[in-house]
């Protein structure tokens, strides 16, 4: 950077944050208790905003900021923030979803097995000295179909946890080709047919505001359980209060609270308890958390550390680890289609020398580390169903260092996936499509099996 960049920090945050971004070369301050409008007062002075949800960024907080380059959330959304004023000020936006998916994730899940399972309900009776079976039975996941709303980084995550269950699950987004192997995306209007379960992990936007209202309860063909660890102002209260009462809703899982004061910090504006809120504090088949579905140790980390990297490629550009993170070593198969694969074979193997068997030829090499590698050339059936949905007479396998990262970074880029990723002896596999709709098999190999 040829001038130091300032960066003032409303809230505070792990400390790694401030101590990478100082060791990058950027100058940081902190003011955790000033009023919004002293900070209006002096924020001319700063090219940089870390913050998470201590108050909103308005208009006019934004024409106050007139050196403001970037604004960082330290969280997943930007509905704190006047994000169209911002863009139009050359002002760019930071978030950090991929920092807590992963214990968004985990959490929606356990809420579900939770109350699945009466684990809540169930211990509260066994410390009140009750031993009781038969009302506490429960229900099992297996044979369900989960409906999840909003598939981006949380939407996937929940999905991804839910790969060890035999459910089908199917997704419900606004931006088209989303779905991957762990979703199906379909219409609103098969969601709401077939879900036995659904799992909101939708920004709050004019769109999703009061969304779970009376009408859109109705609209499901059976009975749900309602899970909600996106944003409390997606659900009606007063509407789920009144479905939980007539069985439309079988049970709801709530990390969030249209209650909640937009900084997340308290619940209630005034010190009245609505009744529909006291409802639920009194239902069985509730289950409240205080918005912490994000909010564990590790995502404390990972939300700083996502930060930093952003607002570090923002000023010096990618990271060459970037390059490293996405995997690919080199080719790894060279599949085709032929029209007598058998006698191909015969034929590569009396004119060319090739060592092949039935399943092509296996060529074996080493990397630059001298470790043992392998390439695999192999000729299919004319009539195969390998290659679909592409319609091309080849595909290819590319080597991949780390296929679970490569998956991640494909699907928060919307790449298409085919089918359900696999693991086998020799490897474990995935594929996708690139934007010609050519089916490409990512290899993450173990090529000792080939010796």
């Amino acid at each position: 950077m040829e001038t130091t960049i300032k960066i003032l920090h409303i809230d505070s945050n792990n400390p790694l944050l401030r101590v990478q971004l100082e060791a990058a070369g950027f100058e940081n301050h902190d003011d955790f208790t000033s009023s919004k409008e002293a900070i209006e007062a002096k924020i001319q002075d700063y090219q940089g905003i870390v913050i998470r949800s201590r108050f909103k960024i308005d208009k006019t907080f934004l024409d106050k900021a007139t050196q403001l380059q970037f604004i960082a959330r330290v969280g997943a959304g930007l509905e704190s923030i006047d994000s169209d004023y911002a863009t139009s000020k050359n002002i760019k936006l930071i978030a950090a979803p991929e920092g807590n998916r992963n214990a968004v994730g985990e959490h929606a899940l356990g809420m579900l097995l939770s109350l699945f399972n009466n684990l809540n309900k169930a211990d509260r009776s066994v410390r009140e000295g009750k031993w009781i079976r038969e009302g506490h039975r429960g229900h099992e996941l297996d044979g369900k179909t989960v409906g999840i709303i909003g598939y981006g980084n949380m939407g996937k995550s929940f999905a991804k946890k839910l790969r060890g269950f035999d459910v089908e699950v199917l997704c419900y987004d606004i931006l088209e080709g989303v779905g991957d192997g762990n979703a199906r995306q379909v219409t609103l209007a098969e969601l709401q047919e077939k879900a036995d379960v659904l799992s909101l992990h939708t920004p709050w936007t004019p769109e999703t505001d009061k969304m779970i209202n009376t009408a859109f309860i109705a609209a499901f063909a059976k009975p749900f359980w309602l899970i909600n660890t996106a944003r409390g102002n997606s659900v009606v209260t007063a509407d789920l209060a009144a479905a939980l009462a007539d069985g439309k809703i079988l049970g709801a899982g709530l990390d969030v609270l249209e209650y909640e004061k937009s900084s997340f910090e308290h619940l209630f504006h005034d010190t009245q308890i609505p009744e529909a809120f006291q409802y639920l504090l009194n239902a069985e088949n509730v289950l409240l958390t205080p918005h912490i579905a994000g909010w564990t140790f590790e995502s404390h980390e990972k939300l700083a550390q996502t930060i930093v990297d952003k607002i570090k490629e923002l000023y010096f550009g990618a990271p060459a680890i970037v390059k490293e993170a996405a995997g690919v070593t080199g080719i790894g198969g060279v599949f085709f289609k032929a029209q007598n694969p058998t006698a191909l074979l015969e034929w590569y193997h009396k004119n060319l020398g090739l060592p092949t068997n039935a399943y092509g030829c296996t060529f074996r090499w080493k990397d630059e580390k001298g470790q043992d590698c392998s390439t695999q050339w192999s000729p299919f059936k004319s009539d195969t169903t390998y290659f679909e949905p592409s319609v091309q007479p080849f595909m290819q396998n590319f080597r991949v260092a780390n296929l679970g990262r490569l998956i991640e970074t494909l699907q928060e880029a919307g790449v298409p996936m085919v089918g359900t990723p696999e693991s086998h002896e020799y490897g474990k596999f995935a594929w996708i499509l690139d934007p010609e709709n050519n089916k490409i098999e990512l290899w993450e190999p173990i090529d000792v099996v080939f010796k």
